[in-house]
């Protein structure tokens, strides 16, 4: 597809819904086995309502359990192998990294942000001496999204985030308040404590030994590997390049549909933390129900309750959700960072998850 071919041009090209079912014999956490692919055609899915109501160029989805995998399309622009931007995806990463590390006791959860960075979060009012790394990880820390400065569009070092944020006054502590400067502390701690960043802490510890052939931390590089389709702002514009700095530890992560599933499936199962660690993640009483560490539950019409995280960033939006013993996971994509309407992922987690009546 063109790079200087607009969202409005894409959305004039009439849509092609297909859907693509493959079966395949491997678990999370293994190396695929051979699949087989059908090709069959449907008028209209939840998937589809991203480009037909959404305002997606594109929309994917691969929703994997026991029994197999299968992958859905909808639109032009992304095939199953595309390698995609992640955003806040990379939460669920650095959070097990930290997981780990505390379950190593390098590090525990009730640390000071002080006891590994001393002096480096002062100003307005906000103190690291009173905010704990179990804070920084739900989001009861009270820390300004510098984010909402930059609006992602502004690459930014660790130091540098920190220092926009730590201009503004700290929300009331212990309040859940989603920030993607927690994040970027955490990164900062996890190359304290280690000696290593968080980008190679993570691909040694996760993407390794998972056999994530498709997931990477790109740092300052601007280009995402091959595959890869086009990526496009809510306005139309093509992002496709784009500086990951603008999100750092809070949502650097470039991967595949393949991947995504794989981590959140081998997470949940217990594949990645030891039995209380994986405990504590999914405590969300500390958010008020709303975040756990690194991962959120959504209850769904049906009663199920699903884990996972989303990703917004420049051109892409990413969605995660696995039942919470792993068995049953999806991650859906956009190749845009708008759509139009938010009742379409509710009713998609609906569509997947909830059983089907006669």
């Amino acid at each position: 597809m063109p790079a200087t071919r607009t969202l409005r041009t894409l959305l004039a090209i009439p849509v092609s819904l297909t859907l693509f079912l493959t079966v395949r014999t491997d678990l999370p956490g293994q190396a695929p086995a051979a699949a087989r692919t059908v090709v069959t055609r449907v008028p209209d899915t939840a998937l589809a309502r991203l480009v037909t109501r959404g305002g997606a160029p594109a929309a994917a989805l691969l929703a994997d359990d026991r029994s197999g995998s299968r992958f859905t399309s909808a639109g032009n622009g992304i095939e199953s192998s595309d390698h995609f931007r992640a955003g806040s995806i990379t939460k669920s990463f650095i959070a097990t990294v930290v997981l780990q590390l505390a379950a190593e006791h390098r590090l525990s959860l009730s640390d000071s942000v002080d006891d590994h960075l001393p002096g480096l979060v002062r100003g307005a009012g906000n103190d690291g001496r009173r905010i704990t790394l179990r804070a920084l990880l739900d989001h009861t820390s009270g820390l300004y999204d510098f984010t909402t400065t930059t609006r992602g569009a502004v690459p930014a070092a660790p130091l540098q985030a920190l220092r926009i944020a730590l201009t503004h006054p700290p929300a009331a502590r212990g309040r859940f308040a989603y920030s993607n400067t927690n994040y970027v502390l955490l990164g900062m701690i996890v190359e304290q404590v280690t000696g290593h960043s968080y980008a190679t802490e993570a691909e040694r510890r996760i993407i390794t030994p998972l056999h994530l052939t498709g997931t990477s931390f790109p740092g300052a590089r601007t280009s995402l590997p091959t595959p890869h389709g086009r990526a496009y702002a809510a306005d139309g514009s093509d992002v496709t390049e784009l500086d990951p700095r603008v999100a750092g530890a809070a949502g650097e992560l470039v991967s595949t549909l393949a991947d995504l599933n794989r981590f959140y499936a081998t997470l949940l199962d217990g594949g990645l933390l030891p039995s209380h660690r994986l405990r504590e993640m999914l405590d969300t009483r500390a958010a008020h129900g709303s975040y756990g560490m690194g991962l959120f539950p959504v209850k769904l019409p049906c009663g199920t309750t699903v884990w996972g995280h989303n990703g917004r960033i420049s051109g892409s939006y990413v969605r995660s959700a696995a039942t919470v013993d792993g068995r049953r996971v999806l991650t859906f994509r956009v190749n845009t960072d708008g759509v139009t309407d938010p009742m379409l992922e509710p009713a998609l987690l609906a569509a997947e998850f909830c059983p089907r009546t006669p």
